[in-house]
């Protein structure tokens, strides 16, 4: 495949799923040779995406302003001036404008355009962008037949399923237990310290991640006289505060105030993988994905969830015993405690791995490119 310049289109550069896969794609392009440019209004991970060889172009694409729509004529003048090949547009609004402006160019020279459906938006015309693309990768199974369930005009040929990958390197296998990661978290919130076995629910601070849930399975846990500890990073956050004494006023309710940590999210996530001896996936709204899942599996580390959305979709793959029938909490209770009493069997994430889903994504550019050269 000739040398490609691929522009990718999203809103900014802060923090997020959405980010991760641009800078992740940014990468993988520039490692073959590709040239790599994303239109943002910019944000913290610049100069990650700089760092890596990719190039940066502000533009406020995702204001949502009427004014935002000029910014048509401004994509049309960068794909000619950088003869872009590929426009790969991953948020909803930058999607818009993308399409607005490539629908009135000439069919013959203007560049392919490519989609990602990274979650499962309410169905909206406004959300129907996402499966506008040539292609329109989605980012699991879980979310191809969302897009076809309320999209049906969609054509299915012109969808790719390309899950999201984790670096194996970034979490690798830890021993089960693992005394050593248990007592670095413990020195750091003494709330967990203890012979019992850790819980890890790692989220932010909304009720859609499940937090309830987990506080009640703790609850059912210690009351079988184990002494179970949970850890919640990323439920402690700013202008989240009422929510944690929320938290906090059910926890002491329920008897578990003391073997909780509330906490900010943490750096070392999979060094925290490898403190626990389960991981819990509860979110109450189905995910597009759960990446959450295959890093803790890639630690070495059991799961439990919801058995819907992509969550259920992984787990039902690669560990079935941890999928739980939504919302049943004396199935949950059930399937944490047999999963506590077992050692953990490996489970092989290597179809999840950052490569495959970068190789992947690189070829759906080629099948395009390969496309126009036939026309």
């Amino acid at each position: 495949m000739r040398r490609l310049t691929v522009m990718q289109l999203l809103p900014k550069l802060e923090s997020g799923g959405v980010e991760r896969s641009t800078l992740e794609i940014a990468e993988a392009l520039v490692r073959a040779g590709h040239r790599a440019i994303v239109v943002s209004a910019g944000g913290r991970l610049v100069p990650q995406l700089i760092a890596s060889g990719a190039e940066h172009i502000e533009l406020a694409i995702g204001r949502k302003s009427p004014s935002t729509l000029r910014h048509g004529f401004t994509l049309r003048r960068l794909w000619a001036e950088h003869s872009v090949d590929i426009v790969h547009a991953r948020s909803r609004l930058p999607a818009w404008i993308g399409l607005l402006a490539w629908r009135g160019l000439d069919e013959a020279t203007r560049p392919r355009f490519v989609t990602t459906v990274h979650g499962l938006n309410s169905p909206s015309r406004y959300s129907a962008v996402m499966t506008r693309g040539e292609r329109s990768i989605c980012v699991s199974r879980t979310v191809r037949d969302y897009v076809l369930e309320h999209y049906p005009d969609t054509d299915a040929d012109k969808l790719r399923i390309i899950p999201r990958g984790i670096d194996p390197a970034a979490f690798p296998h830890a021993p089960w237990p693992d005394p050593q990661a248990r007592a670095w978290a413990a020195a750091r919130h003494p709330a967990l310290a203890g012979d019992g076995p850790l819980l890890l629910l790692p989220g932010r601070g909304t009720r859609l991640k499940g937090h309830a849930d987990a506080l009640a399975l703790l609850a059912a846990i210690r009351a079988d006289g184990r002494d179970a500890r949970l850890w919640l990073p990323g439920a402690r956050e700013a202008g989240r505060e009422a929510y944690i004494v929320e938290l906090e006023q059910a926890a002491q309710q329920l008897g578990i105030g003391e073997a909780i940590a509330f906490t900010a999210p943490t750096d070392e996530i999979a060094r925290a993988y490898a403190a626990s001896d389960l991981v819990l996936q509860l979110s109450r709204k189905p995910e597009a994905f759960g990446r959450t899942v295959v890093e803790a599996l890639s630690c070495g580390r059991p799961v439990v969830g919801w058995n819907h959305g992509g969550v259920g979709e992984l787990l039902t793959q690669l560990q079935p015993r941890g999928a739980v029938a939504p919302f049943d909490l004396q199935a949950l209770r059930a399937a944490a405690c047999e999963l506590l009493t077992q050692a953990p069997a490996a489970v092989d994430t290597m179809a999840f791995s950052l490569r495959a889903m970068q190789e992947a994504t690189l070829a759906v550019y080629a099948e395009l490119v390969d496309a126009s050269r036939r026309a």
